[in-house]
């Protein structure tokens, strides 16, 4: 039997999807704002009381005990489980679930289109955590239904809704302590980055998430954006919202000085964008200055949002970052 769930492309309007996980896809929907992560609650001793925590539909999950067997429905939470040093309890994951490199090992039940509902049940996890945009993903009733318990994350649109994703999980996992810490490091990592960049003169950017013919880019309203924030570069399309599909022409009109990419299913991405159309024109073609990112780093809403700070600042600012 399978069941409907939540593919990453709701989450980041197929483009993104392009980019993590290579299809060919290209939609253009902006996801609905995450609505402010709720208050959680878990006893001192979560190991032998029973613990509540309340997941972002409004619904209050119960666990008699600290989940041991878990199945995770989108990369970004299985990064989360495996920062939080929980990756041997992950008994499920999506066929993206490619890092960390343990996660490989993992049973496939999903391939963040569709989930094996009846696989999933079979495995009688202590826990499924979902992914949402909004309303309750389909088929997940069956699940509970079945007396598994079902924690729903919805989609991050900012750097606080990915801590907020952390602290949950950490107290779905009665792992507070390590979720403080791992907000800790990333948050760390990115005034690290700020601080070499501190007096940098921000140089203007262009991030391609898919490409031509259906170019897709990202503006305001999604947490790639606070990436390029917090990296010191300026956005050409930061005037718009979600990832919105934009023209050739508009790309040379605003002549960025850095061509950013996460476009890793062609062949040779770069040579594609210089072979278009009056592209030459641009600075960035001119200067050689196109780079190719990681498109899971960069795209995921999960613990690697440091690195991707990181990744966009060594590309645009190298002499700075050494």
């Amino acid at each position: 039997m399978k069941i409907n769930g939540i593919h990453l492309s709701a989450l980041l309007a197929a483009a993104l999807l392009l980019g993590a996980c290579q299809s060919g896809d290209t939609s253009s929907e902006t996801p609905e704002e995450t609505a402010p992560q709720e208050e959680t609650t878990s006893p001192e001793e979560a190991e032998t009381s029973s613990y509540t925590v309340i997941d972002d539909l409004e619904k209050e999950v119960t666990f008699e005990a600290v989940p041991e067997t878990v199945v995770s429905l989108i990369p970004s939470n299985t990064e989360i489980v495996f920062a939080l040093e929980e990756g041997e309890k992950l008994v499920g994951v999506t066929d993206y679930d490619t890092y960390p490199e343990e996660a490989l090992e993992i049973e496939r039940i999903s391939d963040s289109v569709e989930f094996n509902a009846e696989r999933i049940i079979q495995l009688d996890p202590d826990v499924v955590l979902a992914y949402s945009t909004g309303e309750a993903p389909a088929g997940l009733a069956l699940l509970e239904e079945a007396d598994i318990p079902v924690f729903v994350i919805q989609s991050a649109t900012s750097f606080e809704d990915v801590y907020g994703d952390i602290e949950q999980l950490a107290a779905v996992l009665a792992a507070e302590e390590k979720g403080e810490e791992l907000i800790e490091d990333i948050q760390g990592q990115i005034e690290e980055v700020q601080q070499k960049l501190a007096s940098v003169e921000k140089k203007q950017i262009y991030f391609e998430i898919s490409p031509s013919p259906d170019i897709y880019t990202i503006g305001q309203s999604t947490f790639q954006q606070e990436i390029l924030d917090h990296a010191q570069v300026e956005n050409i399309f930061s005037d718009m919202t979600g990832w919105p599909s934009i023209s050739e022409e508009e790309v040379i009109t605003r002549n960025p000085a850095v061509i950013l990419s996460s476009v890793t299913y062609i062949e040779d991405p770069i040579a594609e964008m210089k072979a278009r159309s009056s592209w030459d024109s641009i600075t960035a073609v001119q200067e050689d200055a196109i780079h190719i990112l990681d498109a899971d780093v960069t795209s995921r809403p999960g613990p690697r949002i440091g690195e991707a700070v990181e990744l966009v600042a060594k590309a645009v600012y190298p002499e700075l970052m050494e």
